[in-house]
């Protein structure tokens, strides 16, 4: 394995695992478990991965590593694989996860409710934290909270590296890398296709969208505490689009992407930026949606939910029964192995730019790009997927990860290392779709 993170340099004794999986037994936790078990078995990482699982109850947590062993089909995931007792409202027990690990892969959400406790373990103990969160007041809160205690340490923080939203922020930058002279604007299209069985999320996300939305307010207070310099308009400027419009390109109707996608971008076109001085891109981020059938639904659906969303009796009403104010769409059980398997995510990313030697600070965009990003269903076959590929990337490409430890998002983490190269590998794929236009 590469020598790296986790502030203990040579002479430091050498932790127990390299790698721990905090909830592991939850929903998210178990694919994410799978895919790690997977990941130690392909030796696709220099030497064997020392890892283990940690939640509260030993029971739940044999019987994922049971699981995941039979999905491998192998009779154990073998005896070097440990078992962590810890809670998150025990932060004794919490400290002690991290003092035995270089990095808790954190599957506990919603994160504003319970993420901080395991960043702020991760920090004090010297081991670095990644999770899957999409909840921007989480994220931009533990940077101002624990960016400059992280850089102290020499760990890192890295949040929502699931399909949240490592698919659009390493994107935008494969895009950027993809184009001959300087891009200057992205917009991205998400479009989710299930199969004769239809799809559905559990209800852990849909719980982090109601707090996230009635929080709205809080966020624009905390940007204003956290001072973040304004990044840049290069080029022309790029104009948000409405509520609801068509889009011609893919024949249906398109509304804003309400992820944490743009926010998450922002912050990494911010870094490249400030630190490395590179031309930051504007982005957009949408999902197509349909017909005119699909749009009625969704504003009727989208007016109730933002009514609600309001008062603590709706909030309470909203996460009681998610599936009946989602239509379906969210369920306390979560998708089935059938809807999982019949679900794939495609985000098309159309860029404009400058070509070399032109002024981007004078005159109309005169080169496009148009690239993909697609795989397989977003919520527990690519979340897992991408948070593994993030955590391998930290352990083995800590000489291209940012000098100095702190919080950061994927794009400004990942920019320089191989995890584009892995993500590929394992079935979420980036590709050009038409070569750059004049």
């Amino acid at each position: 394995m590469a020598a790296g993170t986790g502030g203990h340099g040579a002479g430091a004794p050498e932790r127990p695992y390299e790698l721990v999986v905090f909830g592991a037994s939850g929903f998210t936790g178990q694919f994410v478990v799978e895919e790690v078990a997977r990941a130690a078995a392909s030796g696709e990482l220099r030497g064997a991965l020392r890892w283990a699982v940690a939640g509260r109850s030993r029971q739940k947590l044999q019987a994922v590593l049971d699981r995941a062993a039979e999905k491998l089909g192998k009779a154990a995931v073998g005896p070097e694989v440990g078992v962590l007792l810890c809670d998150v409202d025990d932060a004794a027990s919490l400290a002690a996860m991290a003092r035995q690990t270089r990095l808790v892969l954190n599957c506990v959400g919603p994160y504003r409710f319970f993420g901080e406790p395991v960043i702020e373990a991760c920090v004090e103990n010297g081991a670095s934290h990644i999770d899957i969160s999409g909840e921007p007041q989480f994220l931009e809160g533990m940077y101002l909270k624990y960016n400059e205690k992280a850089a102290e340490k020499g760990v890192y923080v890295i949040g929502s590296c699931g399909f949240d939203s490592i698919p659009a922020d390493m994107g935008v930058l494969y895009t950027r890398d993809k184009l001959k002279g300087t891009l200057t604007a992205v917009e991205s299209f998400l479009k989710v296709k299930s199969g004769p069985e239809g799809t559905c999320i559990h209800d852990g996300t849909w719980k982090s969208a109601v707090y996230g939305l009635a929080d709205q307010d809080n966020l624009k207070k905390l940007r204003k505490k956290i001072g973040y310099a304004p990044v840049p308009v290069v080029g022309a400027k790029l104009k948000r689009r409405g509520l609801v419009f068509y889009s011609p390109e893919f024949k249906e109707y398109s509304i804003p992407f309400m992820g944490s996608d743009a926010s998450v971008v922002k912050r990494s076109q911010r870094y490249v930026h400030t630190e490395l001085q590179e031309t930051p891109v504007q982005y957009g981020a949408y999902v197509n949606i349909g017909g005119l059938g699909s749009v009625m639904k969704l504003m009727f659906a989208g007016i109730l939910f933002l009514l609600l969303v309001k008062f603590s009796f709706g909030r309470k009403l909203l996460t009681k029964y998610p599936e009946f104010f989602s239509a379906g769409h969210f369920t306390k059980k979560g998708p089935t192995q059938k809807q999982m398997d019949g679900t794939s995510f495609t985000i098309t990313f159309f860029g404009e730019g400058y070509t070399e030697g032109q002024d981007p600070q004078s005159g109309k965009p005169n080169v496009k790009i148009c690239t993909e990003v697609k795989g397989p269903e977003p919520g527990y076959i690519a979340t897992p997927i991408a948070m593994v590929q993030a955590a391998v990337s930290l352990l083995e490409d800590a000489t291209c990860l940012p000098k100095q430890g702190g919080v950061y998002s994927p794009g400004a983490a990942f920019c320089k290392t191989k995890l584009i190269d892995r993500l590929n590998k394992r079935g979420i794929e980036f590709s050009v779709i038409s070569k750059p236009e004049v």
